[in-house]
C-alpha cells in the first residue's frame, strides 16, 4: 500500500509504506563518491558483493560508505570510535577512518564530493 505525502492529498510519497526500499535507491543515484582506487570497494558500493572485502568489515564499512557518501566536508566523517584523521606525506589532502584493527578507509574530497576511495590494511 501506498501513502499519500503529508500535505499534499493525492500524491504518493515514496518514502513510505511499501516503497522505503526505491527511496534508499534514490539515495545512492546522487552519489557524492565520485572515484574508487580500490575496486573491491567500488563493486561493494555499487553491488553489495563481498568479492573484494573482507566479509566480516561488510557492516562497518556499509556504515563508513553510506556516511561518506552523504557527507559534503572531511570533517562530516569525525565520528566517535572512527578514529578520523589527516593523512601526511603523499597522501596530504586525504583523511583515514578505522574499519577494524589495522584495516582503513581513506579518501579525498574535491569540492563536495568524495574521490579516491580506497580499502586498505596499514600493516
Amino acid at each position: 500500500m501506498r501513502s499519500e505525502a503529508p500535505g499534499h492529498p493525492g500524491r504518493v510519497n515514496p518514502c513510505f509504506g511499501s516503497d522505503l526500499p526505491r527511496c534508499n535507491i534514490t539515495c545512492y543515484i546522487s552519489t557524492v563518491i565520485r572515484t574508487f582506487r580500490h575496486v573491491g570497494i567500488e563493486k561493494f558500493f555499487r553491488t553489495g558483493s563481498k568479492a573484494g572485502i573482507q566479509p566480516k568489515h561488510e557492516s562497518r564499512l556499509r556504515i563508513l560508505l553510506t556516511t561518506l557518501n552523504l557527507a559534503s566536508t572531511p570533517r562530516d566523517m569525525n565520528r566517535e570510535g572512527w578514529n578520523w584523521h589527516p593523512l601526511k606525506g603523499n597522501l596530504t589532502g586525504h583523511w583515514s577512518v578505522s574499519v577494524s584493527g589495522n584495516w582503513r578507509l581513506t579518501f579525498g574530497f574535491e569540492g563536495e564530493d568524495a574521490i579516491l576511495i580506497d580499502y586498505q590494511d596499514d600493516h
